[in-house]
């Protein structure tokens, strides 16, 4: 990942059963652009929380948007049909996008599950994020694939499957909204130097779904400021780079927007 764009700013397209379409195209187009002209990376969601979206390929078609190098990142997830996962790493690679961040993803009765005989990993009985990362490199070896990291896992589970993702080639690890210090962060950066890590910040007051997240109750009247805390985790983890989990346009991002270039 590139050290000179600290931000991940997440992007969620529009679902398919949008009511109201029109606004929504144009509200990602000006963000999509206003992300790139900051200078921080466009991080596009795939079908978030199961839910069928127009793909980043709809976004760049339909919006005539066009990714600057290193400042668009797919979220790419293995509920899609073959045809489709191919398509979406071609059109990536033709419109010169090289981040990808491989999930095993969250899925519908709507939505097709790659077969492992798909992804060419037939001794495999359901197909992980492991699966996808070898058959991008195999087949679309110039991207830069990362992987996901949730330190709300049992470690002695978490690890060895991070381990797995990195042999399959795994370049680096976005983790789950982390809050505060973190025993499983704190680990994750001492065993493994060398693997960058993007540590992301929740920026929503909606603590309801970060509590769905962290798999722990947080009351709806905690005292809880995402500034204060995206400092906090610079100062916890300056690793330089953040994911930033549902920004707001109007009051946070004029500030990050601001104190990255002062």
């Amino acid at each position: 990942m590139a050290e000179k764009h600290p931000y991940h700013i997440e992007m969620t397209p529009p679902k398919h059963s949008s009511l109201k379409l029109e606004e929504e195209l144009e509200r990602f187009a000006e963000r999509f652009e206003m992300i790139q002209e900051s200078g921080f990376i466009a991080s596009i969601t795939d079908n978030a929380m199961g839910r069928l979206a127009f793909q980043t390929y709809d976004m760049i078609d339909e919006l005539d948007l066009v990714p600057r190098p290193d400042q668009v990142l797919i979220h790419l997830n293995t509920f899609h049909t073959k045809e489709e996962l191919d398509h979406i790493l071609q059109h990536a690679k033709e419109h010169g996008i090289r981040n990808i961040l491989a999930l095993t993803g969250d899925g519908s009765e709507k939505m097709h599950k790659l077969e492992p005989e798909e992804l060419e990993a037939p001794g495999v009985p359901v197909t992980t994020s492991v699966e996808l990362i070898r058959y991008i490199y195999k087949y679309y070896p110039d991207f830069i694939v990362g992987a996901a990291f949730n330190p709300y896992e049992p470690p002695e589970s978490e690890f060895p499957k991070l381990d797995r993702k990195i042999a399959a080639g795994a370049k680096y690890v976005i983790t789950q909204p982390v809050i505060g210090k973190d025993e499983q962060i704190d680990r994750l950066l001492r065993e493994y130097p060398d693997l960058p890590v993007v540590i992301e910040c929740w920026m929503s007051k909606k603590l309801y779904l970060l509590s769905d997240i962290v798999e722990r109750e947080i009351p709806e009247d905690y005292p809880y400021d995402p500034m204060a805390m995206l400092e906090e985790l610079k100062q916890l983890y300056p690793t330089g780079r953040y994911y930033l989990a549902l920004v707001g346009y109007k009051t946070q991002y004029p500030v990050l927007d601001e104190q990255y270039h002062t």
